[in-house]
């Protein structure tokens, strides 16, 4: 009896202790609340005045900055008055809030004009994120910002200070114009950018427009990148491109990689570093050259035929003014068509030993989702086997959580391409397709391998550069093929010993990219190609999971299509 008392006393004690650390943890972990108005705003990112959406006024948005394990709040109200919103937290998994993944009749209804909708979501790990517009073609409009996201415990570099930027290409042409150009019959294209931006500045020729370019306006002054010399700095990267995969170099200097898309890999040392729409980065930097000179840092663009000038900001050694500009030239990159370049460098990326989780070596289904350029009813759209996602009224997650009759295709779209002897070199000789808005469902915690497959445009012999990008999940990068996939052999090349893990991927000119992911995230997630005009035409896919262990949606997240009709029969 003793015995069984002093146990009892034992278990309480232990389970005191217990709550009491669970509760210091708990306690730790910190709400981080923004307050953010989103309107329509005059601003000079290249010197020419333009439309963009700010947020509180900034161009770029504001930074969100937490730690592991921490809540991030976000009171969002839309005071555009003529369109709706949603925003995209990049590289958030919304583990427990798909509600909150910020795509518009996907995760939530969009937020109409006047509305305001409160994000609420934890930031599971560490590294370099940001956020974006996910409505239209918003990103183009300079809608994103910054998401970073300290470690809790010790990194496994080190460095003295930090440094961030965003890299963005940019037009003048309006977002609304480029919209209904790439909607229209005849199509017409947006067109290679006018400038590329450093976190939101840049420089466009005033002689070269007779716009009211103003070179001296400070909003197109070069950004400065602060250095004392003989320091270390942790320079983060983003891309938010709408359409050109970028290079990005600092004059002079030589970059360590140490991070991808908020996973540690083993550090490697290069010029320039490939950062494709989608992608973050973090690399170490010296400030080891001569200290009387300050330095360019560039960004130039890849994979396609580059009209746009190199984007420049200042690697700026203190205590020298911001005056004294850099007497070399603008930094170059290799040539635009370089490929073979860009997939060595690609290749070099490998998870950090003993940091990062190894996949499962074998899948439990396999998708092949073929790219290519189709024609609908005369207007030119992409599209993933045949089919180009039209997203539908109803966000899917409500749809499918509250099994809404008629909302979307419930018929599975094909896991394969057909017929499997396509042509991937030609032009296809019939370039239709069909519309669409089916989902495919993964069993809970299955393990799924996507192949992207990449094919030649509607005319001429080309194909594109497409970053894809999975909403949701991360996922192992298993390998880069060229040609055809071959199901019988390619995936004994795999890499399954240290493949990275990402959540934006390359998919190469006339090649193949294999990815594997655990379906272990219930909720609605959009995969796609991340350049603003492919996915505004149609190139992505939605995946679904564990629908049933998703929790009571916000009514606020609904409200739109046949959830207006249906919403009251829930709750």
């Amino acid at each position: 009896m003793a015995r069984l008392a002093y146990e009892s006393l034992v278990f309480c004690v232990l389970f005191l202790l217990f709550v009491l650390f669970s509760f210091a943890a708990e306690s730790e972990a910190k709400v981080h609340f923004h307050k953010w108005k989103v309107n329509y705003q005059t601003w000079a990112p290249d010197c020419v005045p333009v439309t963009i959406i700010s947020i509180n006024g900034e161009y770029p948005g504001p930074t969100i900055r937490a730690r592991e394990g921490d809540t991030v709040v976000v009171q969002l109200e839309n005071l555009m008055p003529t369109e709706n919103v949603v925003i995209h937290w990049h590289g958030i998994r919304q583990i427990g809030t798909p509600w909150d993944d910020g795509t518009a009749s996907m995760s939530q209804c969009a937020i109409f004009a006047g509305e305001t909708y409160v994000y609420k979501f934890v930031v599971d790990r560490p590294g370099t994120y940001f956020y974006h517009g996910h409505y239209g073609l918003q990103r183009s409009a300079g809608f994103y910002g910054s998401l970073i996201v300290d470690a809790k415990g010790k990194e496994p570099f080190t460095y003295d200070g930090e440094l961030s930027i965003v890299l963005n290409d940019w037009w003048h042409k309006s977002t609304y114009e480029q919209a209904v150009g790439l909607s229209s019959n005849p199509f017409v294209w947006v067109g290679e950018p006018q400038s590329l931006l450093i976190e939101g500045r840049g420089k466009f020729n005033c002689s070269a427009t007779s716009k009211s370019c103003n070179a001296t306006n400070t909003q197109c002054s070069p950004y400065v990148l602060p250095v004392q010399p003989g320091n270390t700095y942790r320079l983060r990267i983003a891309s938010v491109a709408s359409l050109s995969a970028l290079n990005f170099l600092i004059q002079g200097h030589k970059m360590t990689v140490v991070e991808a898309d908020g996973h540690y890999v083993e550090p490697f040392e290069v010029d320039n570093l490939d950062v494709y729409s989608g992608e973050a980065y973090s690399v170490l930097i010296t400030a080891n050259q001569n200290p009387s000179q300050n330095y360019w840092t560039g960004v130039n663009v890849r994979g396609r035929e580059p009209t746009t000038p190199t984007g420049l900001a200042i690697l700026n050694y203190l205590p020298n003014p911001l005056t004294k500009l850099p007497t070399a030239p603008s930094p170059t990159s290799p040539l635009w068509n370089d490929t073979k370049y860009s997939k060595a460098l690609a290749k070099k990326f490998v998870a950090l030993k003993g940091h990062e989780e190894l996949p499962p070596l074998q899948s439990d289904r396999r998708l092949i989702l073929l790219n290519t350029q189709n024609t609908i009813n005369g207007y030119i759209k992409w599209a993933i086997n045949n089919i180009s996602l039209l997203p539908p009224a109803t966000p899917y997650l409500a749809a499918m959580k509250y099994k809404i009759k008629g909302a979307y295709d419930t018929t599975p779209p094909p896991d394969v391409y057909s017929p499997r002897n396509y042509n991937i070199s030609i032009s296809p000789p019939n370039p239709n397709a069909i519309e669409g808005d089916g989902v495919y469902v993964f069993k809970s915690n299955s393990v799924v391998d996507v192949i992207l497959q990449n094919a030649n445009i509607l005319k001429g012999n080309r194909s594109e550069i497409h970053p894809w990008h999975l909403h949701g999940h991360d996922f192992w990068i298993l390998g880069y093929g060229e040609g055809v996939f071959n199901p019988a052999k390619d995936p004994a090349n795999y890499n399954t010993v240290n493949p990275p893990m990402r959540n934006t991927v390359a998919l190469f000119p006339f090649g193949w990219t294999a990815i594997r992911f655990k379906a272990d995230n219930p909720g609605v997630w959009a995969f796609h190609c991340h350049l603003e005009a492919h996915f505004f035409m149609g190139m992505g896919v939605m995946f679904a999971e564990g629908i049933d262990k998703v929790g009571e949606l916000p009514r606020a997240a609904m409200g739109c299509g046949l959830t207006k009709n249906k919403i009251h029969m829930h709750h």
